[in-house]
């Protein structure tokens, strides 16, 4: 096990959340472990209430901890995308029910925040012409979902 590991609050759906990014990033990815409550814990006895899962190698526990605590943009997790077509599917099955947001950021179908970044992103920002950086800045800037060959062109 981890040393450190993140843990996701969620509002009943943290079984149905855990399946769906298994599901989408595949690999080294599955469900771990799963606990119930009893009767003598909050929630309702039977009832999932962690599912501890992989994705990509990192592993993360999700719980059913009720509406107290939604997610905000001020925790997002970030994904580090090999090229554009990798870009585009994580777009496409993260954005599923949920909505857009500017620079690479999306919310999905249960509020969490991701953005999904790729490799070139750091390549372009980070380019030793200051002109040519500030130009891709810019480009990123009125992205949604980022475009590689968009930013390469700026």
């Amino acid at each position: 096990m981890q040393k450190i590991t993140t843990f996701l609050w969620f509002d009943g759906q943290a079984e149905e959340a855990a399946n769906h990014y298994v599901s989408i990033f595949g690999g080294d990815s599955r469900i771990l472990d799963v606990t119930h409550y009893t009767a003598a814990s909050p929630g309702e006895p039977g009832s999932v209430m962690t599912v501890r899962f992989r994705l990509a190698g990192q592993e993360y526990v999700a719980l059913n901890g009720g509406p107290q605590f939604p997610f905000t943009e001020a925790v997002s997790l970030s994904v580090d995308c090999e090229d554009q077509a990798e870009v585009d599917r994580l777009w496409a099955a993260l954005t599923e029910g949920g909505e857009e947001s500017m620079c690479g950021w999306l919310k999905d179908k249960y509020g969490l925040s991701w953005q999904i970044v790729p490799r070139a992103l750091a390549e372009v920002l980070g380019d030793p012409d200051p002109a040519k950086a500030d130009r891709a800045m810019k480009a990123m800037l009125g992205m949604r979902k980022l475009d590689i060959q968009a930013l390469r062109d700026a």
